[in-house]
């Protein structure tokens, strides 16, 4: 008899439609599978942020133990939520093909966004310390609150709220059908690694899943996130910090933007370079190194140390 191939997800409603996207394909390829439906600590603990909570892979831990423990047999993630270095046993399975990798700005009702962000009367929702460095480079006069939950509790908060706006994902809301009119695009801020992509993930010795899954992968995709999340792994060291990168391929070219800015958002370090795709290898590595030779090691020791103060407070 076929192995039954169980498909371990949390159960917030962007979670699970990826986990039902993975099961379409692998139905059609004409395996049969199951969902299992597990609720992680970062959708339990809505009230810090996730740099307080001291956890690497809050959104991936509970499922990595339920496969470590037999419980289901693949994972589905977005992948920028996924640490950089997997546990011990599990392996990367397949990355499916990228959605838009962008960051949006879902904002209130207003008479001309424009104006307003040229105020200094702005109030933005965020829980991430990349959109909220990024973000203060741009519009340093500007003032954040702490935004946890699902992207459907995010947006119900915003729309009870006096804020100017919150970020987000544009994959998320896409997925979902949930991007409002009263959004813009945010060219200009720089991604987290692996945004807008999917990743399966799956024990290591498990040869019948990864067959399967290996079907579903997308190499331009596979590429462009392994150069992010290289760059991402020796830069962080372990750290949430504000780092975005983002890598695109184009006639056998890949072209990577990647920055580290400081907590407040005044200091920026970044690379923008072009490479030919057959030297991609330990490029997301190299830009790193950059980045960490031109002041990026002094800046990631002053956001450790920032952080760490504020986790013990």
């Amino acid at each position: 008899m076929e192995k039954t191939i169980r498909i371990g997800t949390r159960d917030s409603e962007l979670a699970l439609w990826q986990a039902h996207h993975v099961q379409r394909q692998l139905e059609a390829l004409g395996h049969k599978t199951e969902l299992v439906s597990v609720k992680s600590t970062g959708d339990l603990i809505l009230d810090k942020p996730l740099y307080e909570m001291g956890i690497t892979g809050i959104f991936t831990k509970t499922l990595d133990i339920a496969m470590i423990n037999g419980v289901v047999d693949i994972a589905v993630h977005s992948m920028k939520d996924v640490p950089t270095r997997l546990p011990h046993g599990i392996i990367q399975a397949a990355v499916l093909k990228r959605a838009p990798s962008e960051d949006i700005l879902v904002h209130n009702p207003t008479e001309n966004l424009e104006n307003r962000l040229k105020s200094a009367e702005n109030t933005i929702a965020t829980g991430s310390l990349r959109r909220k460095a990024q973000w203060l480079h741009r519009y340093p006069q500007h003032n954040f609150t702490d935004l946890r939950g699902n992207v459907n509790t995010r947006l119900q908060k915003l729309k009870n709220s006096n804020w100017t706006g919150t970020i987000f994902a544009k994959a998320g809301l896409e997925r979902i059908n949930l991007i409002p009119e009263n959004h813009i695009e945010l060219d200009w801020m720089i991604p987290a690694p692996a945004q807008g992509a999917m990743v399966i993930v799956a024990m290591e010795n498990d040869t019948f899943c990864l067959e399967a899954c290996a079907k579903l992968n997308d190499s331009s995709a596979e590429i462009a996130t392994t150069v992010e999340r290289e760059f991402l792994n020796k830069l962080e060291g372990g750290c949430t910090a504000p780092i975005g990168a983002l890598a695109k391929i184009e006639d056998q070219e890949l072209h990577f933007e990647a920055a580290l800015f400081s907590l407040d958002g005044t200091r920026k370090i970044g690379v923008n370079k072009t490479v030919n795709l057959s030297n991609a290898g330990n490029f997301g590595k190299l830009c790193a190194i950059e980045v960490l030779e031109n002041g990026g090691k002094a800046l990631m020791a002053e956001i450790k140390s920032v952080l760490n103060t504020e986790t013990e407070a």
